[in-house]
């Protein structure tokens, strides 16, 4: 009988141990740089231009790492911060390459497409690589936006985690004029102009309409700023509502579309919870709640859900997003009707930084706004979720490797 349970039991121990290897396979692409200090200036910026998050959010990457003395070359010319997270983000490869893999590429050649690529920065396919295997065992890259030049080699395998991530060193930064170019400043860039060329020239618009909204953005672009645009359909059906609003409410309602700091999108994807926003002030709170599914992220409040559809700009420290709908905040309109539940314990937003702002006290409609399509009550993400879930995940190891050897023996 008892043979018997074992071999019953023996798939599902085998499939918890794969699963719990899967989960421990997940890569930290500066933990694996730090075993390499002749690569500590490129792990450096790789965590201050925010692609260290990007890298680790994919599952099959390869990157093109720059030892010491080719950084430095690379920063001679001292170039902006969002300038160098194009050029860096162009020797993130959205495919695995492993020295395996590069020495047999089929007919000698492949065309990879890049982190650069994917943000959209790169116009037609200068955000695309060239890799070519070489006589003599060299293997050769460059951008597409180089002529066909090869100046650049592979010199060695850092690291791998075969078909999940790939480090190597190339001889030489990547030349590509499109990346290199000057990206403009945070204080030069003009939000509602950005904008209005992608689907959101109502908001703009509204935005552009209300000086004491327009100063508080512009004000926190400096220091880092996450703004969620609505896009032009929802946010036209939406001005009689907003209309009814008080002009302190109006001013409120216009900063609660933005976070003071700057968050990527996989900082968004791995930062579930609430968050703070410009119009957040002491017992005003007008936070919202950030939850994902997969790819898809959604801002929820206690009135409506919304999702993000777009990347209109992702410049450190700089990211504007679009949404589906336009999100309102519950200190304005009214919330959805709720099935009676036990009160939620009280919860903290998450530690995002308050605007440089002094607030007016708590903005109310004029009239009330009718009340939107109900969603549930928020469920608002513990701001220690990260944390929960590094936790969990050693927890479901030891478990599984536990099981697995109870039922083996």
């Amino acid at each position: 009988m008892q043979l018997r349970r074992r071999h019953l039991l023996l798939p599902l121990a085998l499939s918890f141990l794969a699963a719990a290897l899967t989960v421990a396979r997940a890569h930290n692409i500066t933990r694996l740089l730090a075993k390499h200090p002749e690569f500590s200036t490129f792990n450096h910026y790789l965590t201050e231009t925010h692609l260290a998050a990007e890298i680790n959010s994919r599952t099959t990457i390869t990157v093109m790492a720059l030892d010491n003395a080719a950084m430095s070359r690379l920063l001679a010319p001292h170039p902006t911060i969002a300038t160098l997270k194009n050029v860096l983000s162009l020797h993130v490869l959205l495919d695995y390459f492993g020295p395996k893999k590069l020495h047999q590429i089929t007919n000698g050649t492949a065309l990879a497409a890049t982190l650069f690529q994917a943000t959209g920065s790169a116009p037609g396919s200068t955000g695309f690589v060239n890799i070519t295997d070489l006589k003599g065992g060299k293997v050769g890259f460059a951008p597409e936006d180089n002529n066909g030049r090869l100046d650049t080699y592979f010199v060695k395998g850092l690291e791998e985690i075969p078909y999940n991530i790939s480090i190597i060193q190339i001889s030489n930064a990547l030349p590509s004029d499109v990346a290199a170019a000057p990206t403009p400043g945070p204080s030069e860039m003009n939000l509602t102009r950005l904008m209005s060329a992608h689907g959101c020239k109502v908001f703009a618009d509204t935005l552009d309409a209300n000086a004491d909204a327009m100063k508080t953005y512009e004000d926190n672009v400096e220091g880092g700023l996450t703004t969620f645009c609505p896009l032009d359909d929802p946010f036209k059906q939406f001005l009689p509502k907003y209309k009814n609003l008080s002009a302190p409410g109006k001013a409120s309602f216009l900063e609660f579309f933005a976070i003071p700091m700057y968050l990527s999108m996989a900082m968004l994807k791995s930062n579930n919870g609430p968050m703070n926003t410009l119009a957040t002030d002491g017992a005003s709170k007008y936070d919202f709640t950030v939850q994902n599914d997969g790819e898809e992220v959604t801002l929820k409040t206690r009135v409506n859900k919304v999702k993000i559809t777009g990347t209109l700009l992702d410049e450190q420290p700089l990211a504007i997003y679009s949404i589906d709908k336009v999100l309102m905040p519950k200190e304005l309109f009214k919330t959805a009707a709720l099935t009676p539940a036990p009160a939620p314990a009280p919860e903290k937003a998450a530690d995002s930084p308050k605007s440089s702002k002094a607030k007016s006290p708590p903005a109310t409609a004029d009239s009330p706004a009718d009340s939107p399509e109900s969603d549930p009550a928020d469920q608002t993400a513990d701001s220690n979720g990260s944390v929960r879930f590094k936790s969990a995940r050693s927890g479901f190891l030891v478990l599984s490797l536990w099981f697995g050897v109870h039922f083996l023996l």
